[in-house]
């Protein structure tokens, strides 16, 4: 079937993990990626570890599938000719290289934007510009200590950084939002736009209701592990059977579902000191040790069959082994085949669901798989190729 962004040649000057992100969703949704790389060694995240396979790094397999591969030194002035070229054929440019270097060699957004008014393009940062972090390398656990979100993670004693990096897939995702909506834009002006997205700036919007909290109250909400420190009775708890039980409540409605039907305490149901989320948060210790004392006396699946029966929301705590291994996935056919140099790899499918999209779950490209062919395609001759690749320009 036709993918919504067939028409869109997509041109990634990236590394790691945010425009990765961005421009493999991209890529998921039909557009063209081209990946350009140094050709010593290319995207960093290709060395990370070689955990698919015994060769390639689990990063790398994550995030660049369906894209092609170009080396290219664009540090010299032909491979910086090619790489003009390659921009003029090209819709949407996304590069999150160090802070500067896209400027210093002419393809920051703003500049090819003005050398080619329609590309959309996208610099994505660390910190952004015009501030005094704006120089500074920025990668996932640095922002999200500078932006707050590890102060409110882990437990009171330990903070913590997730073990998502979400700043990165944050920016990325702000990424393609921003680029869809700049190329439905360029339909009816016919101009693109230049863009800037920052990692901080990301993790900073996620960090607004606990912002609102400290801003309304002057209090910082202590984190509390498998938990939130806004919403009561919502955590972890053990079963009878040694398993992890998390479960929550919403509202008013749901902790009075749990206080009755589930535990059989008319009486903290009836407590006035507990009629209200925040009267319930002030005393969440109170609460935890009387549901604890209900899930250490049942399994984990007859609890989750009483919590579901009661309409009251309810997981497992799942290892990483368990959700590969998850029954929801396998039965939902969530489980693709991606193919990479090293064989064949089994990836999860993209979230977007419909019946008129096939998502191709294209391969994983080797370092300059497609250097010639592109090269060729943007109307380098064969020699000329050939003199490119004996001078270590590709």
């Amino acid at each position: 079937m036709d993918l919504p962004l067939r028409d869109l040649v997509v041109v990634g000057l990236e590394q790691a993990v945010a425009a990765p992100t961005a421009t493999r969703t991209l890529a998921d949704l039909g557009a063209r990626a081209i990946k350009v790389e140094n050709p010593r060694g290319g995207d960093f995240a290709r060395d990370y570890d070689n955990a698919v396979l015994g060769e390639l790094a689990a990063h790398f397999v994550w995030l660049n599938r369906g894209k092609e591969s170009v080396a290219l030194n664009f540090r010299d002035p032909r491979g910086a000719e090619a790489l003009e070229r390659l921009f003029a054929r090209a819709d949407i440019v996304v590069q999150n290289l160090a802070p500067g270097a896209a400027a210093r060699y002419g393809f920051a957004a703003e500049q090819l934007v003005e050398r080619f008014p329609r590309i959309v393009a996208v610099d994505i940062s660390g910190y952004g510009e015009g501030g005094p972090l704006s120089h500074k390398r920025a990668y996932d656990l640095l922002v999200q200590s500078e932006a707050g979100s590890c102060s409110i993670t882990g437990t009171q004693e330990h903070r913590a950084k997730p073990g998502i990096p979400v700043a990165d897939i944050g920016a990325g995702m702000y990424t393609v939002t921003s680029v869809l909506a700049a190329i439905h834009a360029r339909t009816a002006t016919g101009r693109g736009t230049a863009l800037s997205i920052s990692l901080f700036d990301t993790v900073v919007e996620w960090m607004s209701y606990t912002m609102n909290i400290t801003m309304g109250t002057g209090e910082q909400q202590v984190p509390n592990g498998v938990s939130s420190p806004a919403v009561s009775p919502y955590g972890a708890y053990p079963t009878a059977d040694g398993f992890t039980l998390v479960l929550g409540t919403t509202n008013d409605g749901e902790w009075q579902r749990l206080a009755r039907t589930v535990l059989g305490r008319d009486d903290l149901a009836d407590d006035p000191a507990f009629t209200h989320n925040d009267d319930r948060v002030r005393l969440r210790p109170r609460l935890d040790e009387a549901i604890r004392a209900w899930t250490t006396t049942v399994p984990i699946a007859q609890a989750e069959k009483i919590l579901d029966d009661a309409a009251i929301g309810n997981s497992r705590l799942n290892s990483v082994q368990e959700v590969i291994d998850h029954p929801h996935l396998s039965a939902r056919d969530r489980w693709r085949d991606v193919a990479t140099p090293a064989g064949p790899w089994r990836a999860p499918l993209p979230p977007p669901i419909t019946p008129d999209w096939a998502l191709p779950m294209g391969p994983v490209p080797a370092l300059g798989e497609h250097t010639e062919a592109v090269l060729a395609e943007v109307g380098l001759t064969t020699d000329e190729i050939a003199q490119l690749r004996a001078d270590r320009v590709i």
